[in-house]
């Protein structure tokens, strides 16, 4: 994984990038490359707050590497990445909290951090060693989004997440498939606890001042 840095919009933003190469199968919630196929790369790029452009996916693509790939956008700071490993699996978390979200929030109530284009302000890169079928994919996703959400109330905010979060998983595509991933699966169990404290230590590292 590399970070560079690029100037846009009158700022200096942060990208990270992880170049996989061949051989590697993805499952993502993201605007490029989401669903699940074969991905060579991850990019997670920092834009201005406020975001507003009406291409986002096209964008994405001029800040790739080229091929095929899968490309996140978030207005957190990604040089403030966390990482976390355990038992094989590697996660990395930008986490953002200006506005702390309920999944289910009740209906008309708008959500102040939303631009006209959604901008993920915690995203979730997590890496694991052992292929998975899609089902187990699937159980991966859901296992990230409920280790998010723990770490996140743990931490002490009122909140699973924020309205326009992301997550990419990545496997070989190589080997004996997982059949499973939830949180009480092997794969699934150590995946929970790389993303709980990536998460956790982004949480708690982020400043009263940037809510304002």
């Amino acid at each position: 994984m590399k970070l560079t840095y690029r100037v846009e919009d009158g700022a200096r933003l942060g990208a990270l990038l992880w170049e996989f190469g061949p051989g590697w199968r993805m499952i993502s919630s993201a605007l490029l490359g989401g669903g699940i196929g074969v991905r060579e790369w991850v990019l997670n790029a920092q834009v201005v707050a406020g975001y507003a452009r009406m291409d986002p996916v096209d964008h994405l693509v001029s800040l790739g590497p080229g091929g095929d790939g899968v490309g996140m956008l978030t207005a957190a700071s990604v040089d403030r990445y966390v990482q976390a490993s355990d038992g094989g699996v590697e996660a990395y978390a930008t986490v953002g909290l200006r506005v702390p979200t309920w999944a289910a929030a009740p209906e008309g109530v708008a959500d102040p951090e939303l631009a006209p284009m959604r901008v993920g302000t915690i995203n979730i890169v997590a890496v694991l060693p052992v292929a998975m079928t899609d089902a187990a994919l699937v159980n991966a996703v859901m296992t990230v989004t409920e280790a998010k959400s723990q770490a996140l109330i743990e931490a002490g905010f009122p909140c699973t997440g924020t309205a326009s979060d992301a997550v990419c998983v990545a496997v070989p595509v190589e080997g004996p498939a997982e059949l499973f991933g939830g949180p009480r699966s092997e794969w699934g169990a150590r995946l929970a606890r790389a993303v709980h404290t990536a998460v956790r230590r982004g949480g708690e590292a982020w400043r009263p001042r940037d809510f304002k």
